[in-house]
């Protein structure tokens, strides 16, 4: 008995570790090219610090996150339950749709199909195929959210560890696009990692009372530095 418990724990283990490799802000799906705005506060030096960075991170965790991926993925999960597939499907459509920067848009979508790929190589999940033809006919447009949430629950993870996790990386690939643009030392961005980690708890908890109706909810300075870095000249980041 003790024997077989062991097995089902390192199976678990496992699952879970195979969700963590997607998860490393190493993992090549593109996410080094992106900045989803936080470059146009750099230029614009609205971010000049690693104070200034710290709290751009905190606004884009409890607005964008929160109402975007984090929601989205908490929503597909419920989905995911319910056997109701088409649902997020309509998912995908709101959350594109809501997105008013093109790069931004473009960016997810590019993530997305890069991260499909290359889970299939990794893994064999039939319903992320299913995605992948439904982008390749354009009934759908791809987001990354999605393609992670189809990916954690196959795993046997529960929504709140594939929210933590997904949230961790975000922050993760962040820090390390802030090291490489703002005056952000390797050490202060790892203090900046770790306290994220009870916010990002806080906004799991939030979630809790959100529906539908919320996602794709934004912030304009937010969404407006994303429009904004369309235009900008000299850029590190392509969104």
């Amino acid at each position: 008995m003790w024997t077989c418990r062991m097995n089902i724990n390192v199976k678990r283990f496992e699952n879970f570790l195979d969700v963590v490799q997607v998860c490393d802000s190493t993992f090549p799906i593109g996410t080094f090219n992106h900045s989803f705005g936080m470059e146009n506060y750099l230029r614009t030096d609205k971010i000049t610090n690693a104070d200034d960075f710290e709290i751009w991170l905190d606004t884009y965790l409890k607005t964008q996150f929160k109402y975007g991926e984090g929601l989205l993925i908490n929503l597909c999960f419920k989905a995911l339950e319910e056997e109701k597939i088409e649902v997020i499907w309509e998912y995908d459509k709101i959350i594109t749709c809501s997105s008013q920067a093109a790069e931004t848009r473009n960016g997810t979508k590019m993530i997305a199909k890069q991260m499909i790929d290359l889970v299939q190589t990794l893994h064999d999940i039939p319903l992320l195929d299913d995605y992948k033809q439904q982008i390749k006919k354009a009934t759908v447009y791809g987001n990354p959210a999605i393609v992670f949430a189809i990916f954690a629950h196959y795993k046997g993870l529960d929504a709140d560890e594939a929210i933590l996790l997904y949230g961790y990386s975000i922050n993760s690939t962040m820090i390390q696009n802030a090291v490489r643009a703002v005056p952000l030392g390797q050490k202060s961005g790892q203090l900046i990692l770790q306290r994220t980690i009870p916010l990002l708890e806080e906004i799991v908890a939030e979630m809790k009372q959100l529906d539908a109706s919320y996602l794709g909810a934004n912030v304009p300075g937010i969404e407006l530095s994303q429009i904004n870095h369309e235009t900008q000249v000299f850029r590190l980041f392509m969104s």
